[in-house]
């Protein structure tokens, strides 16, 4: 026999008003394990494993040691609390957009492909790699915008008006409580 949830799925009810139904909200929590999955668990990981390696790759951008150390944790903090409010739904559009400046300043800072000594768009270049690791870096941060924002003005007013407010992804009908 049919659970009452899986009768509700396949009722043809529209998903916006599935409320027993699981798999809108999986496919949201897909969608944010795929956004951030770059950074929890594995760039906080390798911060926690690989700190001295991390500082010392900080460190030629900021040449201060403990200035570069301090950034590293700035960073894993980063990484890993506004990861999790963006899974959790907590505060998660002002998460994305910090997660999207820190896309863009980490891209300026470590994926400096204009200084590549070699950089060519044709041919073998090391500047080239760099290049398309800095483009990662920005389209992520394009990402996190969308979800900041939303894809329209009226998302971006809202943000505006409400910088702490959820987006509620994993609601299944607008306006109800949870």
């Amino acid at each position: 026999m049919e659970s009452d949830a899986a009768m509700r799925c396949s009722a043809g009810v529209p998903p916006v008003h599935r409320k027993g139904c699981p798999m809108p909200v999986l496919i949201a929590l897909a969608v944010r394990c795929l956004l951030i999955g770059l950074f929890l668990p594995f760039s906080a990981l390798d911060k926690a494993l690989n700190f001295r390696l991390a500082i010392d790759q900080a460190s030629q951008a900021v040449p201060n040691r403990p200035l570069a150390a301090a950034l590293i944790a700035c960073g894993f903090c980063v990484e890993v609390f506004m990861s999790l409010a963006i899974l959790g739904g907590v505060a998660d559009r002002l998460a994305a957009l910090i997660l999207a400046g820190y896309c863009l300043i980490t891209a300026l800072l470590w994926k400096q492909f204009w200084r590549q000594p070699d950089f060519r768009l044709k041919g073998k270049s090391s500047g080239r790699e760099v290049f398309w690791d800095f483009l990662k870096n920005v389209s992520l941060a394009g990402g996190f915008l969308l979800l900041a924002f939303g894809s329209n003005a009226v998302g971006v007013e809202h943000f505006l008006r409400h910088p702490l407010a959820s987006s509620n992804p994993y609601q299944l009908v607008p306006g109800e409580a949870k």
